[in-house]
Parts: C-alpha cells; sequence; structure tokens
C-alpha cells in the first residue's frame, strides 16, 4: 500500500468563522482543535492549506501577528484556476477542519522609519498584517495605496476607511479601464527612506518595478503569488517522468501537474505554494526538453532543474530525480 501522501508537517485546523467579504473573496479564520496558542508568524508570512480537491494553496495571514489563537486567511475564488480555492470556498464550511502548514515567510518586514505599501486585489492581506503591526507599535510612518476595480470588490474597505486612517490610506478603483489605473510616479519620481512593499497582480507589480528602477534595490520588496501562471493549459497533452535512480515511469495526464500526480502515487515530495514562486519542489533535471513555467528559477538553473508544481515537458519524457 502506498505511504499517505499527506505532508507531516501539516496539522488540522478548524475553521471558526468563515465570511464572504465580495463577491469572490471570504475570509477564514481558523483555530487549534484544543483552544490552543498557534505557532507564531511575522507580518508578511503564508501557511499552505491543504483544500478538498487535494491540492495545496498558499494563502496570507492578514491578522496582526500579536494575536496567536487565530490565524485569519483571505481566499480569492479563481474561478479560471484548477479548482483550489473553488473546493475550499464552495466544500469547507464552519467547523471543518483543513490541514495547515506551519506559517512561512518570503516577504518580511524589516525594520524601518517609513513605509510605503502597495496593494492589488488580494495582495492587500500580507499588506494588512504588517500595517495591523505598524499601527501597532506606532514608531514609524506609513502609507498605503489599494487598488482595487470597484468599491464591491475591495475586501476590508470599511476597516481602510477609518477616521483614524485618513491621509495614509489611499484607495483607488478603476473600474476595470487601463486609462484610470493609479499613477505612482508621483510617489516614486524622487527616492525617499521609506521601504516599499509590493503585493498583487502582475500589471501593478511590473508597474511598480518600473517606477522604482531608480530607487536603492534593498528597499524595494515584492510578493508574487503568480495567479496568472498556468501550471495547466487547455492545450496541454499527457507525458511521462521517469525516476533517474529507480527507473519506475509514471505518466502525467494532461489535466494534472507532476506534483499532483507523483503525490498521489504516494511520494512525499517538498512543496509549499503550488504556484511556481517559492522554489521548494525543485527537482533535478537529468534528461528531456522542459516547459518551464515557473517564476523563481535562473537561466542556469533551468538547464538541470524543473519545478514540478506548475512546469511540464515540451518532450515525450523528462527524466528526473525525486
Amino acid at each position: 500500500m502506498a505511504e499517505d501522501p499527506i505532508d507531516d508537517a501539516l496539522r488540522p485546523l478548524v475553521v471558526r468563522s468563515k465570511t464572504q467579504l465580495t463577491s469572490d473573496i471570504w475570509q477564514f479564520e481558523l483555530v487549534d482543535p484544543e483552544g490552543g496558542e498557534l505557532p507564531p508568524f511575522e507580518p508578511g508570512a503564508h501557511v499552505t492549506v491543504e483544500t478538498p480537491s487535494g491540492a495545496r494553496r498558499t494563502y496570507s495571514i492578514s491578522n496582526d501577528p500579536e494575536e496567536r489563537e487565530h490565524y485569519v486567511l483571505g481566499v480569492k475564488q479563481e474561478r479560471e484556476g484548477r479548482g483550489g480555492s473553488t473546493s475550499l470556498i464552495e466544500q469547507v464550511g464552519e467547523g471543518d477542519r483543513v490541514a495547515v502548514s506551519e506559517p512561512i515567510n518570503r516577504f518580511p518586514l524589516v525594520e524601518a522609519d517609513e513605509y510605503l505599501f502597495v496593494a492589488g486585489g488580494i495582495g492587500i492581506t500580507p499588506i494588512l498584517s504588517m500595517l495591523r503591526q505598524v499601527r501597532r507599535e506606532g514608531l514609524a510612518k506609513f502609507k498605503l495605496v489599494y487598488c482595487t476595480r470597484s468599491p464591491e470588490l475591495t475586501a476590508f474597505l470599511e476597516e481602510l476607511q477609518a477616521p483614524e486612517l485618513k491621509g495614509k490610506v489611499v484607495i483607488h478603483h478603476d473600474e476595470g479601464d487601463p486609462d484610470r489605473a493609479f499613477d505612482f510616479w508621483e510617489l516614486f519620481e524622487k527616492p525617499g527612506k521609506a521601504h516599499v512593499y509590493c503585493c498583487g497582480p502582475r500589471p501593478l507589480m511590473e508597474e511598480v518595478r518600473a517606477v522604482t528602477g531608480h530607487w536603492p534595490e534593498s528597499r524595494i520588496h515584492f510578493e508574487d503569488f503568480a495567479s496568472d501562471v498556468q501550471a495547466v493549459k487547455p492545450d496541454d497533452k499527457a507525458f511521462t517522468v521517469r525516476n533517474a535512480g529507480t527507473g519506475e515511469t509514471v505518466e502525467i495526464p494532461a489535466d494534472a501537474t507532476i506534483l499532483e500526480t507523483l503525490r498521489a502515487r504516494g511520494h512525499r515530495l517538498p512543496s509549499s505554494c503550488e504556484s511556481g514562486t517559492c522554489g521548494s519542489c525543485k527537482t533535478r533535471l537529468v534528461e528531456g526538453e522542459p516547459d518551464h513555467r515557473d517564476m523563481v528559477l535562473t537561466d542556469r538553473e533551468r538547464a538541470d532543474h524543473i519545478m514540478i508544481c506548475v512546469s511540464r515537458a515540451a518532450s515525450d519524457e523528462l527524466v528526473l530525480e525525486w
């Protein structure tokens, strides 16, 4: 019998509350089944959640790190995605248990006297955790620019429009019109002393990258969940992967990833984001032509490595070391 593919590092947490924030964003509050404290986290941290579909998805923790009794996650339903977020939203309710990793932080908040936060859509979630800590400590200046399509699609709108945040939070709606996009140049024309933290859709981050090219690189920080990375595309074809050491051959279906398929076969493999952004599932490539779809490997690394959570084969077979 194959080994249980569930990672031992995942622990069951209970959904204490589930709240719809917008038409496609839900908030999940997760607590320990026994009422104990949860592992600590820092602002910007995320956890990996195993969804009912079996897919693992990464979600930022949005509450204040001082709050140890719960994790509060914002989950956007990716209707054109692979079903992970949809299964979580549609199949998990209050009182249910979900398997969750310990917090991981690849978007750490450095100590600074001034911060400029930029968020787009669901990218507000890690920024909220940072904002809450900075406000609680009261030691640094800050400003938030939060870009969304419309008020109806803006999560946490009431909280961010609180009187005490007046002059510190700018909420911009473009109504889906590129000509109405926020003009960041005025904020970034002259390099300031602030550390910049940006999270959101790729076009937003590309714009911020473009207008901060003359800033010190050490003061510009990005978090990218790569929601637009397509691990599975409509025209994908099946292929095989072969273990270079054991000779085991596994067929990867057109509608599944290498990671999902190997996990279903009982292999315990490291993973976290499952969106090609964290590097956890980096695997040695021995032979074959890969179709790289990740956002972390360098050109040199791509010659002999592959991210098996999103990347596929351009040839009929890949020989890997897993």
